[in-house]
């Protein structure tokens, strides 16, 4: 029986060694601090080239020439971002940071995206069926836009020994709706040098 019972007592000990060897720790950072672990695209590359490139396409003639033109600010959508690099990238993520960019700059407007659009219209179907005519929205009252965004991520890998070269290229290009025409095209280029350490025998 008492050996029975510190079997069970060293049994118990040694699962709950084994469950605090591996609990991960876990450390709270600014969201905004930088940090590569991997060397791969992440959320700082994600943010800032969506910053640098949105602020160089409102800066182009493109802009205070529609302005001058319509008298109102371009509508603006966000299609889609290709990624035509070798590793997982949330074209997503990067997509909403452009969008993000665009809005809040307060030089234009912006348009729904499709999928977004689509669940739209099916709650305006909705309230045409089943909401009061004073307060339900209808049809045929959509905006279009005037531009829409596109592009994609490309990359190029070198490594040597225990060194690698990340290079990311990223294009962007602003095109007319109407006419298809290219109005800005934007290139963002971006360059990791990952070190691996030496393995230990």
């Amino acid at each position: 029986m008492t050996h029975t019972f510190h079997a069970l007592i060293a049994l118990g000990l040694a699962g709950i060694l084994t469950a605090c060897a591996t609990t991960p720790k876990v450390t709270r950072i600014d969201a905004n601090e930088t940090v590569d672990l991997s060397g791969n695209w992440n959320d700082t590359d994600s943010r800032q080239v969506a910053e640098e490139m949105v602020k160089d396409s409102l800066a182009r003639p493109w802009l205070p020439e529609f302005q001058t033109e319509k008298k109102t600010k371009p509508r603006v959508i966000v299609g889609l971002v290709g990624n035509k690099s070798n590793e997982h990238i949330s074209t997503e993520t990067f997509i909403k940071d452009l969008e993000r960019e665009l809005l809040n700059s307060g030089q234009v407007r912006f348009v729904a995206s499709k999928e977004q659009r689509e669940e739209i219209r099916e709650e305006r179907t909705d309230q045409a069926k089943n909401a009061s005519v004073k307060t339900a929205k209808s049809m045929g009252q959509e905006y279009g836009a005037d531009f829409m965004l596109k592009g994609q991520i490309n990359t190029i890998d070198d490594q040597a020994g225990k060194q690698q070269l990340k290079y990311y290229q990223v294009e962007l290009e602003m095109i007319d709706l109407l006419t298809n025409e290219k109005v800005w095209i934007g290139q963002k280029k971006i360059k990791k040098t990952v070190v691996y350490p030496k393995r230990k025998f």
